[in-house]
């Protein structure tokens, strides 16, 4: 589904991501981990065209993405959230899920400067879609409300039904549960289960660790933008390079 190769991002001379290989499969789960620097968010503006690497690639079911802007990335496919907010805290709910699900009813450029029949109907779908994503993260009950009013973790899921709404086929999760108390986690965990079912891939990064060890198939963790670990999450916690790099504090707290 999703292929890096060699990939590497150079800032001034530091390497933040340095020479990643990761493949992920088709409903898979795969979870990035490391301490606060250790260039997770740097590889998922890598694998998002927000950053363009130093060297190495990005594939996207075989096809070299590297070069494509963001936008063209998630009409093809890919899309993600963001670690902070990005909502339109004026606009409803509902409104902002309907504005990135223009993108799943591919309106045209004349379609809307003429307001041609085709126009109206893909508009009416456009929010029909909308409506379905609020019902599948769980938020219907709030399309009306303004963003800026819902609480921390329904913002966070209204996060994630933006990143659903242009119906792709990975989504990358930046810290879905930061912030969140523990029912509003275990919700979550449910939402990126429901994710996986619905057919579509997930690469997620979480601190929180008791989330992502329960949740992911798979986990690589950076530390300084070098992978030291990979593997299922009973092997990462095991993992003695993982454990003085990152989970040794919580280890040996517990």
């Amino acid at each position: 589904m999703l292929e890096t190769q060699e990939l590497t991002k150079h800032f001034k001379g530091l390497r933040a991501v340095n020479n990643i290989n990761l493949k992920v499969d088709e409903k898979e789960i795969v979870g990035v981990i490391g301490p606060n620097g250790s260039g997770k968010t740097t590889f998922f503006n890598l694998l998002t065209g927000f950053l363009k690497p130093t060297y190495g690639k990005v594939l996207f079911q075989g096809k070299d993405i590297t070069a494509k802007r963001p936008d063209t990335i998630a009409e093809l496919g890919v899309t993600r959230t963001f670690q902070l907010d990005r909502l339109f805290h004026d606009f409803t709910v509902l409104q902002n899920v309907a504005i990135a699900s223009r993108l799943h009813a591919r309106i045209g450029f004349w379609e809307s400067i003429f307001h041609t029949p085709q126009y109206h109907k893909k508009f009416e779908q456009t929010w029909d879609h909308a409506m379905k994503i609020l019902q599948f993260v769980g938020l219907a009950d709030k399309k009306d409300e303004l963003a800026r009013n819902l609480a921390h973790g329904h913002q966070k899921m209204l996060g994630v039904a933006i990143g659903l709404a242009a119906d792709p086929k990975i989504v990358l999760l930046d810290e879905p549960c930061a912030g969140m108390n523990p029912k509003e986690i275990d919700t979550a965990l449910e939402l990126i289960g429901k994710i996986r079912a619905s057919g579509k891939s997930v690469i997620l990064i979480e601190h929180n660790m008791k989330a992502i060890m329960n949740v992911c198939d798979r986990m690589i963790v950076l530390n300084f933008g070098t992978e030291i670990a990979r593997g299922t999450p009973d092997q990462i916690q095991n993992n003695k390079d993982v454990i003085q790099a990152y989970l040794g504090v919580e280890k040996h707290a517990a």
